[in-house]
């Protein structure tokens, strides 16, 4: 056949809508053409698929080739587009007969030898697929990811293949792949996760414990106040170790917004609530989210864990400002021109800061004396019943 049809999906946020990747192979001068609204990672795709199909002994075909990735308003990124490309290649081609192709979806990046790389996203294109009761093919490297989420319906629905040419014999029915549910404990582990400090390796420090306690039974934000050195950055990184533990959706929310970001993990750090701790000099785009494409932000990342600000006075006054609204809300939307993308941002702050520049105690400096910064941050922080629940000494 001249025109072949391949399910795909996109990645617009955390939502993954439908693309349907479409290769005619004509007559003409020889021509390697993408549209759909790709991006520069799509387009250069071409070469990719090229030298993948050529190194993995199949035939280039000569002629004018169109790949259409439709819907054409939607947009195209990443390299997840590869794999599809290349298998409507063999397909209209008539290198390959895959008569249950519309059933099945194929992701994944080539290399120029073949072999399969991982792409980001690929839990939401899974739970997307299974819904619409289809399987999908996806590189062995994104297997621990989708092993680790608790959502054994879809893991005999993903099959992990290593190449192209593992990918064709499957489709072929020569040599079928193997689901999710048949490789082995150890298969696809990715890297152990660091274990998670402990709130019990802290001697001393009861009032402080006691509040880091009312907090994570409450779902309280928390203010430490301190000289350096007093332990408030100690405290805030063992916060998560006593929360509870994820739920199974929670656990799909972290793993799907860990996915999308590229932060493919093993089972046990999947497991865990998180923990994001950004530098001061983040920008309110790296916080709440932003760029060109949308992307989520500090925030996002911290959805059903803990967000740790240290140094809070040194934050840019847009940064604090913006995080008005989602603690409120628990969502944040990020728009750019053409493009809207609501986030999850349900997060536990725990923020830290000194009492004066040369590390005094609160109560030893007189209001007059304590700056403009100070005085602002104070008072926005009591204006909103924000709990200064320890202050060190």
């Amino acid at each position: 056949m001249s025109v072949a049809r391949i399910q795909c999906r996109a990645q617009l946020g955390l939502v993954a809508p439908p693309v349907l990747v479409e290769v005619h192979l004509g007559s003409g001068l020889p021509t390697f053409s993408i549209v759909g609204l790709p991006a520069a990672a799509v387009k250069e795709s071409k070469e990719r698929v090229r030298s993948a199909l050529a190194n993995s002994g199949f035939e280039f075909p000569a002629g004018r080739i169109t790949v259409n990735l439709a819907p054409a308003d939607l947009p195209k990124d990443g390299g997840r587009f590869d794999l599809a490309v290349a298998i409507g290649i063999l397909v209209a081609s008539g290198q390959l007969s895959a008569p249950g192709l519309e059933r099945c979806e194929v992701y994944g990046e080539l290399g120029l030898s073949g072999e399969l790389r991982p792409a980001p996203g690929l839990l939401l294109a899974a739970v997307h697929a299974a819904a619409e009761d289809r399987v999908i093919v996806v590189p062995r490297a994104n297997a621990a990811e989708l092993r680790a989420a608790p959502l054994p319906a879809i893991h005999a629905r993903i099959f992990p293949a290593d190449d192209l040419g593992s990918v064709y014999a499957h489709l072929g029915g020569s040599l079928p792949l193997a689901d999710l549910t048949a490789l082995g404990p150890g298969a696809d582990a990715g890297p152990a996760a660091a274990s998670r400090p402990d709130l019990a390796d802290i001697v001393g420090q009861a009032p402080a414990k006691r509040a880091l306690v009312i907090a994570a039974a409450g779902g309280h934000s928390l203010l430490l106040i301190g000289p350096p050195g007093c332990g408030k950055s100690m405290l805030a990184q063992r916060l998560p170790g006593i929360l509870p533990p994820l739920s199974a959706q929670e656990h799909v929310e972290v793993a799907g917004i860990r996915s999308v970001c590229g932060m493919a993990s093993g089972a046990t750090a999947a497991d865990q609530r998180p923990f994001r701790a950004p530098h001061h000099t983040a920008s309110a785009s790296a916080i709440i989210g932003g760029g060109p494409q949308a992307r989520p932000g500090e925030i996002t990342l911290a959805h059903r864990g803990v967000l740790f600000l240290d140094e809070l006075p040194e934050y840019d006054r847009r940064v604090r400002e913006a995080l008005r609204e989602p603690l409120e809300s628990g969502v944040i939307a990020v728009t750019r021109v053409g493009l809207q993308c609501e986030y999850p941002a349900r997060f536990q702050l725990v923020a830290a800061m000194n009492p004066w520049s040369c590390g005094a105690h609160l109560q030893r400096v007189s209001r007059a004396k304590m700056t403009n910064l100070h005085l602002q941050m104070v008072e926005v922080l009591r204006s909103q019943k924000f709990p200064v629940a320890y202050r060190g000494g």
